[in-house]
């Protein structure tokens, strides 16, 4: 999840930087250059957003699980 994450911002980002770029007047150099750093910060700041958001809910379906199979016990219980 993190890496699909990362790669779709930072295609996001490279896709607007050219279209940018060239509204402001800058060269075909000055433009690529600044639309491949931001594609590789964006990038970079997707992982680790997307790995985070992986460990959040990982985090919240082991606890679901545990709650479901706490419920299940207990209804077993009552019969």
């Amino acid at each position: 999840m993190a890496s699909r994450l990362a790669a779709v911002c930072a295609l996001v980002v490279f896709a607007f930087c050219p279209i940018l770029g060239i509204e402001a007047g800058n060269s075909f150099s000055t433009t690529l250059s600044r639309a491949l750093s931001a594609l590789a910060g964006t990038f970079g700041a997707g992982l680790s957003v997307g790995w985070v958001a992986q460990k959040m809910l990982d985090e919240n379906l082991k606890t679901g699980e545990e709650r479901l199979k706490k419920q299940s016990e207990g209804a077993g219980d009552d019969r």
